[in-house]
Parts: structure tokens; C-alpha cells; sequence
């Protein structure tokens, strides 16, 4: 019985190495059918990417220079604007402040010149009106006193009223 279950056991192994050997060469194909795609697509990459990174390496040696130039003509627009702006900010500022100053001078110049008309229509009033009304008073009564020193009655007051005194309280 040992011998029979020694063949049978040495079989099974044999049979289980035929297999990890049939495993192994189907890994070895497969490994062999993938490197020959990878080297044809390396290839391909090879033969069309390359001369395109060539050419934008060309190119971007050609334009170095150029965009150089551009980089430095925008930094200095840039600058020459940011300073025109400074300017610009200067000029409005001062003029604001300018027009700020002359509507304080205009409103202080028309307060002083209300303040006159006030005081010249205070003074007219004081100098000329009231005087006026006491010279006016003053010769209402010369002529009232004249009047009635002469012994002549009045007819028609002069406050236009057209009724003498008496009538008044019929």
C-alpha cells in the first residue's frame, strides 16, 4: 500500500508541476505578446512625439526672444500706466480740493454781502426812514398847529378817509 499511495502522490506532484509549468509558459507568452506592444507603441510615440517636441522646442527657442520683449513692453506699459493713473488721482485731487475752496470763498462772500445788505438796510431805515417819519410828523403837526392857529378847519384829513372827525360817531 505504500507503493501504490507513493505512485499516486508522486503522480498528483507530477501533475501539479506540468501544471505550474503550463502556468509559466503562458505567463512567458503573454509577457512576450505585451513587450512587443509596448515597443510598438514606444515606437509610434517615438517617431510622432518626438519631432513635435522638437519643433515646439524650436519654436520656443525661436520665440524666446520675442516673448522676452513682449514680458518687458508689458511690465513697462504697466508701469507707465500705474504712474499716468498717480497722475491722473494728483490732478482730480487738486482740483476738487480747488473747487472745494472757491464754494467755501463764494459762500463766505455771499454771507458777508447778505450781512451787508442787512446792515446798509438797518442803517437806511435808521438814518433815512425814521427820520423821514419824524420830519413827516413834525410837519403834519406845524401844519395842524399853523391850522388851527389861522382858525381853518380841515375838510378832508389827509389819511384819505373823506369823513370828518365829528361825523364819525353819528
Amino acid at each position: 500500500m505504500n507503493d501504490t499511495l507513493l505512485g499516486i502522490f508522486i503522480a498528483v506532484t507530477a501533475v501539479a508541476v506540468v501544471v505550474q509549468a503550463g502556468i509559466l509558459v503562458g505567463l512567458y507568452v503573454a509577457v512576450r505578446r505585451s513587450t512587443a506592444k509596448m515597443e510598438a507603441l514606444a515606437a509610434q510615440v517615438t517617431s510622432k512625439a518626438l519631432p513635435t517636441m522638437e519643433t515646439v522646442q524650436a519654436m520656443l527657442v525661436e520665440m524666446r526672444p520675442k516673448l522676452d520683449v513682449m514680458t518687458v513692453n508689458l511690465s513697462e506699459s504697466s508701469t507707465l500706466v500705474r504712474n499716468q493713473l498717480g497722475r491722473f488721482d494728483a490732478t482730480l485731487t487738486d482740483a476738487l480740493d480747488r473747487t472745494r475752496l472757491q464754494v467755501i470763498r463764494a459762500d463766505e462772500l455771499l454771507n458777508r454781502t447778505m450781512d451787508k445788505v442787512e446792515e446798509t438796510s438797518d442803517a437806511v431805515h435808521k438814518t433815512v426812514i425814521s427820520p423821514l417819519r419824524q420830519v413827516n410828523g413834525l410837519m403834519s403837526a406845524i401844519s395842524t398847529g399853523v391850522e388851527v392857529f389861522l382858525g381853518q378847519r380841515r375838510r378832508h384829513p389827509k389819511n384819505g378817509a373823506g369823513v370828518p372827525q365829528d361825523e364819525m360817531f353819528i
